[in-house]
């Protein structure tokens, strides 16, 4: 077996010091395009590829975030996450996603597990840890910001949509369209989205002198979501809803398919159907779904700023709550109110 080219034979094949080879290979370092050419040149001649551990164990950064996320039914996630590792690819920064179930024991085994990875920070997207497990990542000084969930008094920073004023407007636009008899179902009830979409629903239709009229649960599932739809509406003409928000996108697509293909009923003629997210089969002739935008990109770049603020300052970044707008998409899955302003959609 032949010996492993050095560092030192590249640098004596490219004419540089051992030094700029390492400052070729280490990213964000200052290096003249010049040297890069010359090094890589002779890195690829020489077959040589530089030791990412090695050098973690003697700097002490690994420049490996770990990703934490639940599921990827949900086409948010995936869209989101691939955003997400770009970006902090181009900070010099390698994603290691670990999958885990959405209960919050075992993202605590999981977390454990990525901290023996000797990660620089912590992203979960679309799960929760204990506030024990929070604790431990301050105490090893390992970052963490929470992606689209939302955590009270646990220190760590967290990134995400309006959810609250988002249900709220969507409960305007359905009161706004002449509708009685408005339902909800809703999604996984550990989760921060669900709790505040919900809480913003009922505020809005209370507002407005409603009640919520029907509820089921979806679990943030399709089958779920299809079993509640079948649930709430296959019922007599009088006991149904004539208009439903779900929780998001991902379950109102099995919902709508329920309803027309399962139940026989005409979207919007008979329900009026609105979600939350706004991935790209929304948009779909088949579903034409109103819906609340998340705003990817930018939920995206808060997070990356406010994870690699704190890894660049440990200790003196501030823990962060971002919070953003939610614009209303609206299409042709629900009644649209004749007062409709015209920035809408």
């Amino acid at each position: 077996m032949a010996e492993k080219v050095t560092s030192l034979q590249v640098a004596e094949h490219a004419g540089v010091s051992q030094s700029a080879v390492s400052r070729v290979f280490t990213p964000g370092a200052s290096v003249s395009q010049k040297t890069v050419d010359k090094v890589r040149a002779a890195a690829t001649k020489l077959g040589y590829r530089p030791n990412v551990l090695a050098r973690a164990m003697v700097s002490g950064k690994s420049r490996i975030i770990g990703l934490v996320v639940a599921y990827l039914d949900n086409h948010f996630y995936p869209e989101a996450l691939e955003i997400l590792s770009n970006a902090l690819q181009e900070r010099g920064y390698h994603v290691l996603v670990f999958m885990a179930s959405q209960t919050a024991g075992n993202i605590d085994d999981v977390v454990e597990e990525i901290l023996d990875y000797q990660v620089d920070g912590i992203v979960t997207a679309s799960v929760a840890m204990s506030s024990n497990l929070s604790q431990r990542c301050l105490q090893a000084q390992v970052p963490v910001v929470h992606f689209n969930r939302f955590q009270d008094g646990d220190g760590v920073s967290s990134v995400t949509s309006d959810n609250y004023q988002g249900g709220r407007e969507l409960a305007d636009f359905l009161v706004a369209g002449g509708h009685e008899k408005i339902a909800y179902i809703a999604g996984w009830e550990g989760a921060s989205t669900q709790r505040d979409r919900e809480a913003g629903f009922r505020a809005g239709l209370a507002e407005r002198g409603h009640a919520l009229f029907a509820r089921e649960v979806g679990e943030f599932d399709a089958d779920h979501a299809r079993a509640a739809a079948h649930a709430m509406f296959n019922v007599p003409a009088h006991d149904r809803p004539d208009a439903v928000f779900v929780a998001n996108d991902h379950m109102a697509f099995a919902v709508m398919d329920e309803l027309r293909f399962g139940l026989n009923l005409k979207i919007p003629d008979d329900v009026s159907v609105v979600g939350f997210d706004d991935v790209p089969p929304a948009a779909w002739r088949a579903y034409d779904l109103t819906t609340m935008r998340q705003k990817a990109n930018l939920m995206v770049a808060e997070t990356v700023e406010t994870l690699l603020t704190h890894i660049e300052t440990p200790g003196a970044a501030a823990t962060r709550k971002v919070s953003i707008a939610t614009p209303l998409i609206v299409r042709g899955s629900a009644r649209v109110p004749p007062n409709l302003p015209a920035d809408k959609g």
